[in-house]
């Protein structure tokens, strides 16, 4: 059941709060010794960074899960994330463009995601079971292939590289377009928000209802793929924002595309200044990588979701 208009609008104005309270404590949160000019130039840019991946990854785990139809689906677990890092990598190596590597490769991954799902997808329309284990499979393939990767990489290189895999914000930039992007999609998913809810229903329901059903998953399928690449190539791969939170929006009630995509980018953007703050905090002065952070808040959540489904 949704949310009535009352609950829905105090739970965006809580939303936006909790966004704001995040980017004071993002910015402030030991920052004593710091003046306005350290602040600028260190704090703002990794904040900008962390708020503008966590949208990205909130948006392309949403778009998954509709063009999927499966509330499991996610960058990180069906290997969008995992491609993403191997197309990033190949492309330092090459000396070619990181965000052209991470967003071809999460493209790739996806394709090829669907390619081997074509036929369950077809038949049940959800197909949970194989559509999990084929991303995982995806994923541990893509990690082998980093991992190979890595171990060609100069010595001078490596700490970076490992740090960046396990998402790393600590030396992240590009915060502005990667908040610009999510604007973007936010807008798109706004423009295409009739037309999501009826493929939630299943796709012969959208196509008698007249709606281009091709179209808008390849739609779904480049944006997520671009959203993932982006987020990768400036944080490197940071798993679970795109299930934990649509899914904690829909638990407390938000059905309507047209609410969980704005409320979704804010989500995330929120969730990912807190756990970096952790990450930077709590075995101060040493940092710990973001994406750790978020693999233990994630994972825990995953399993209780997939347990739900299995039931």
């Amino acid at each position: 059941m949704g949310l009535t208009g009352a609950r829905l609008t105090a739970l965006a104005i809580g939303l936006l709060a909790l966004l704001g309270l995040s980017l004071a404590a993002g910015l402030s949160f030991g920052a004593a010794g710091l003046d306005a000019e350290l602040i600028a130039t260190l704090r703002a840019p990794r904040v900008a960074a962390a708020a503008g991946v966590g949208a990205l990854l909130a948006m392309a785990g949403l778009a998954m899960q509709v063009l999927l139809r499966n509330p499991l689906a996610d960058p990180y677990v069906l290997g969008s994330s995992g491609g993403a890092s191997v197309g990033g990598l190949l492309a330092l190596m090459a000396g070619a463009s990181l965000w052209l590597g991470a967003a071809l490769g999460a493209l790739a991954a996806g394709l090829a995601l669907l390619a081997l799902t074509r036929s369950a997808l077809a038949a049940a329309d959800d197909a949970s079971p194989r559509l999990v284990l084929t991303g995982a499979m995806l994923a541990a393939l893509c990690g082998a292939v980093a991992t190979l990767l890595l171990a060609i990489t100069p010595d001078q290189q490596l700490r970076g590289a490992v740090f960046w895999l396990v998402g790393d914000l600590s030396g992240a930039r590009g915060g502005a377009a990667c908040i610009g992007g999510a604007v973007l999609m936010v807008l798109l998913l706004l423009r295409w928000h009739t037309a999501i809810d009826r493929l939630l229903l299943g796709t012969e329901v959208a196509t008698l209802l007249g709606e281009p059903v091709r179209r808008l998953r390849l739609l779904l399928l480049v944006s997520a793929s671009l959203a993932t690449g982006m987020a990768v190539a400036s944080a490197g791969a940071i798993g679970f924002v795109g299930l934990v939170v649509p899914q904690a929006l829909r638990l407390v009630g938000v059905q309507r595309s047209r609410d969980l995509a704005w409320m979704s980018a804010v989500g995330g953007a929120a969730l990912l200044i807190w756990a970096d703050l952790l990450a930077r905090t709590v075995v101060s002065p040493l940092e710990l990588p973001v994406g750790a952070v978020m693999a233990l808040l994630g994972a825990p959540l995953f399993i209780v979701v997939l347990t739900r489904e299995a039931r």
